[in-house]
């Protein structure tokens, strides 16, 4: 049959040919973005646009609408927790299916920067701590989306590990560290073929990514990558070193730095014509990939169906969730509850994703309590109570706290006006939160208004979110008016979660008031508006007091606790990790009234959790995606095991983590501890963690029998060990075998040990399995920075074997001949 591009007379030969059609101009000109999303079309080559779309966790599209809805699956933290390869690489084919639904070309994803520090804000949106893991779940994410016919981008290239001045951070990464474990995860991409790595904002000692070196070398020469580089959004600041560089595609568009500057460049020759053709070569290679190129398009490939999509994004929550802690509480007995009760804002409020650029608007969100209910119901009544508030911001208006004011229909009513004040055109929009109104000419003020219906009484905080000239009026009365200017370029902040400013006013319950907020539109501050409504807090004593009377009388308690939308975020690194003290004394009140207290965690990271050992049982639900609830209720109820394992190490409290630093300090983020990052830092340190790498339970007990290795292990070559395990529980279950290798104190400096394979195996009770687990032949291997080559040093090595990177029962010993 021959290649897609074969197919489409699109090979090699025939990508010269096109490009021996366009002039010097035209083809510089191709190298910029035609919109935000969108490439260049090129009639004369039959070259259409390519759509990209941000969206690891699900398919956003071109636009900030809630009516553009797209599945959501699990952030990525919780898709590596599933240690599951086959799994991520089926939910790649759903993000391929929601990507052609949208009719979106290029995938921004995956991001395959590592968890650093667990104070790094966009952890949600990484996969782990953990360079072998992070690279195979990576790998399989893009298997999966590129066998649907849509291309992946492996980003942020790299070091690109934490938010603080991401834009201008200058990384100081010693050759060693990134070589092994910063760039591995890429490496491991490009073997799977990914078809665009994207340069990040940052620089790495001293040259911003955009123009480095490292995008020749190691990635497209030594690596073979034949793909496109595209630069991340507005990372892109100069003309000439960006285009000297290996870069391939400045986005976005139509304004910026290449595109007629480009072009001029390549015709006085500060940039040369061969660098410009082999760009565009890249280019047109991706767009026939894409079905993008000729007059053939590629046949339409039938959608999934609805109930099948749910399904599997409902086994990936189970999948990823993790079992940290169980004192014979877990998994729940339907048969035997009559009561149960549900506590904390977050379990009806369930936190399905993280914040930024990823975000999307899903189909669907079935929270923790809506699954619980729905799991129990006909079988015991389910009581919820809040408890005390989360710290964190004001909400959003959403469609049951507020209505149009025009039509009475629950919403709000966005208005676009003129300078002199007159509309322009309006429409009724869900909630509050519109980062894209729709521009029109003429367009000045963007107006958005809302009949709020206070249900409790008292002082309320009201807000507005934006940039530039903007004010607040509660029934006709200012409560805000002031220019606010955006304080950073970030785009992050700027499109997608500006400032919010707050005034307080006065309501009565069930006294509907008129809210209108406007921003005018100015150059350089974006059009995202924000409106949000609080109620007052309730008094934290007597709603502590409420939840744990409620678990008393229940026969099980389920807690959810978790962080809020602005404590995990792009463009913000974390300060701390506490849940705040409202939360940490919910679980502690719980716990204390009912032994039988399951407490769940919603986040996308580390937190604290000074209460786990006070607690019956401690989940780990992530940010669980749109089925998260449902997902969450097969775990309690036993209809699911709790597959997941942590991908990154917990600490019990920051102050006891390795590596916390993510603050630059006159420009410059020094990766002093080199190799020994996540577990490899804590064993460094002979730190505890309170939860190691690749910890979870499942709902048996496992015992590690017996470790079988070869003797010998030839540098160059995989290596096969084989690890006998039997399960000691009363019912069938999974186990993840983790293989880990150290090496003795020698001249090369080595973590005590690091993850070099793994493998899951399942079992009935009393059975025994043999798991076989593959050593890649890379696991032995270091860089030698004296030689800038990679290098095996011979010797023993020994070989360890268990459930976590601080529980490896089984040892043998290698030798690794000269």
């Amino acid at each position: 049959m021959g290649t897609s591009e074969e197919r489409a007379g699109t090979s090699e030969e025939d990508i010269d040919r096109l490009l021996g059609k366009l002039t010097p101009r035209a083809r510089a000109l191709l190298l910029s973005g035609a919109t935000t999303w969108r490439t260049r079309a090129e009639p004369a080559v039959a070259l259409r646009e390519l759509v990209m779309s941000d969206g690891p966790a699900g398919v956003r599209g071109q636009s900030w609408d809630e009516r553009d809805t797209a599945v959501l699956l699990p952030s990525a933290t919780a898709l590596a927790a599933t240690w599951d390869e086959t799994l991520v690489e089926r939910l790649g084919g759903l993000l391929a299916a929601e990507a052609r639904r949208k009719g979106v070309h290029v995938l921004l994803a995956p991001n395959l920067n590592l968890h650093r520090s667990p104070l790094g804000g966009r952890h949600f949106e990484c996969f782990s701590e953990d360079p072998e893991l992070t690279g195979r779940i990576g790998a399989a994410l893009v298997r999966g989306v590129q066998a649907g016919g849509v291309a992946a981008t492996a980003k942020h290239y790299v070091a690109n590990d934490s938010e603080t001045d991401r834009l201008t951070v200058d990384v100081r990464v010693g050759e060693r560290a990134l070589r092994e474990v910063y760039l591995a995860p890429f490496e491991a991409a490009v073997a799977a073929g990914v078809r665009l790595v994207m340069a990040g904002y940052n620089a790495v000692d001293g040259t911003t990514m955009t123009a480095s070196g490292l995008l020749a070398d190691p990635l497209k020469s030594e690596w073979g990558f034949d793909g496109v580089v595209v630069s991340d959004w507005g990372a892109v600041r100069d003309t000439v070193p960006t285009a000297r560089a290996a870069l391939d595609l400045a986005m976005p568009g139509p304004d910026g730095p290449w595109g007629e500057a480009l072009a001029r460049a390549v015709a006085d020759g500060s940039v040369p014509e061969a660098a410009v053709d082999d760009k565009v070569r890249r280019l047109l290679r991706l767009a026939a990939r894409c079905g993008a190129l000729g007059d053939e398009r590629p046949p339409a490939r039938a959608p999934m169906r609805t109930r099948a999509v749910r399904a599997l994004a409902r086994r990936a929550v189970a999948a990823g969730t993790v079992l940290l802690s169980n004192r014979g509480v877990l998994p729940l007995d339907p048969g035997r509850l009559r009561t149960v009760a549900v506590i904390g804002e977050h379990a009806a409020r369930t936190r399905t994703q993280g914040g930024g650029s990823a975000g999307v608007f899903p189909q669907d969100e079935v929270s923790a309590l809506d699954g619980i209910r729905a799991a129990l119901r006909g079988r015991a009544r389910v009581v919820h109570v809040p408890g005390p508030r989360p710290d964190g911001p004001a909400p959003a208006l959403d469609a049951g706290t507020c209505a149009d004011p025009r039509s009475g229909r629950p919403g709000v009513l966005l208005r676009v006006l003129d300078a002199g004040g007159a509309e322009l055109y309006a429409e009724r929009r869900a909630g509050g939160r519109l980062l894209e109104p729709r521009l029109v000419p003429g367009a000045h003020t963007v107006e958005i208004s809302a009949r709020l219906h206070p249900r409790t009484g008292g002082r309320w905080t009201l807000g507005v979110a934006g940039f530039g000239r903007m004010s607040l009026a509660l029934d006709g009365r200012v409560l805000l008016d002031g220019e606010y200017p955006p304080a950073t370029d970030d785009p992050a902040v700027v499109h997608v979660n500006p400032p919010a400013h707050y005034a307080g006013a006065e309501l009565a319950a069930g006294r509907d008031v008129l809210l209108v907020a406007r921003r005018e539109l100015a150059p350089g501050t974006g059009r995202a508006t924000v409106v949000s409504a609080a109620p007052p807090a309730p008094d934290t004593a007597a709603s502590l007091a409420e939840a744990a009377r409620a678990a008393r009388e229940a026969d099980a308690a389920i807690v959810v606790v978790g962080t809020t939308e602005h404590g995990e975020f792009e463009g913000y690194d974390r300060t701390d990790l506490a849940l705040g003290a409202g939360q940490d004394a919910l679980v502690h009140a719980v716990a204390a009234a009912h032994p039988r207290t399951v407490a769940v965690v919603n986040s996308g990271g580390p937190v604290e959790m000074p209460w786990r050992e006070a607690a019956g049982a401690v989940l780990l639900a992530w940010f669980p995606g749109q089925e998260g609830g449902g997902g969450l209720a097969d775990v309690l109820f036993g209809r699911a095991e709790p597959g997941g394992r942590l991908p990154t190490t917990w600490p019990a409290a920051l102050a006891d983590a390795p590596v916390t630093r993510t603050r630059p300090d006159g420009g410059r983020l020094p990766y002093d501890e080199g190799l020994h990052i996540g577990y490899r830092g804590w064993l460094r340190a002979h730190g505890t963690p309170a939860y190691w790498f690749g910890h979870g339970l499942g709902y048996t007990t496992w015992a590690y029998e017996e470790l079988s290795t070869p003797a010998v292990w030839r540098a160059g070559e995989d290596l096969t060990v084989t690890v006998r395990v039997r399960n000691t529980g009363v019912r069938a279950g999974r186990e993840v075998v983790q293989v880990y290798l150290a090496r003795p104190p020698g001249p090369v400096d080595r973590p005590e040990r690091w993850l070099a394979g793994y493998t899951a195996v399942h079992a009935g009770p009393g059975e025994t399995v043999t798991a076989r687990v593959r050593l890649p032949a890379r696991a032995l291997r270091h860089w030698s920075v004296e030689e800038h080559a990679w290098r095996v040093e011979p010797g023993p090595c020994r070989v360890l074997a268990g459930r976590s990177a601080g529980e490896l029962p089984l040892a043998a010993e290698v030798r690794v001949p000269e």
